[in-house]
């Protein structure tokens, strides 16, 4: 036998069988980190399934808090129709008492006048008295 195929056996009987342990290392190795690679997909997945639930639920609590906004906001558009209904009636009722006002002032400014002149025709009256 000869140095090369002494050194060919050697291989053969030592490193090989070590390469072999190693491969089968690697290889259950490779097959343990793709089974946690699953369990964290998986934990993953169940997590983006939490959260798109919890999402969901947020949306349609929003959605009712959205909803409950809008009625109190056509409630408020209730209540400015008839604060402006009330406006309008103060505002009529301003100006009727204002025109009673300038009425009354008028009839008042004719009563004087009247009285002036009854004042004047009594004097008239007294005057032709005393002349008669």
């Amino acid at each position: 036998m000869g140095f090369i195929e002494e050194g060919r056996q050697l291989i053969q009987d030592f490193v090989t069988p070590e390469i072999r342990s190693i491969d089968a290392r690697l290889t259950a190795l490779e097959k343990h980190v793709e089974s946690l690679e699953n369990k964290v997909d998986r934990g993953f997945d169940a997590v983006d399934k939490r959260f798109e639930s919890m999402q969901t639920g947020i949306d349609k609590r929003f959605e009712s808090v959205d909803m409950r906004f809008d009625a109190v906001d056509k409630r408020f558009e209730v209540v400015d129709k008839r604060f402006d209904a009330v406006d309008k009636r103060f505002e009529s009722l301003e100006n009727k008492m204002d025109r009673n006002q300038a009425q009354l002032l008028d009839t008042l400014s004719r009563m004087e006048n009247y009285t002036m002149v009854m004042e004047r025709l009594a004097r008239l009256e007294s005057k032709i008295q005393n002349v008669a």
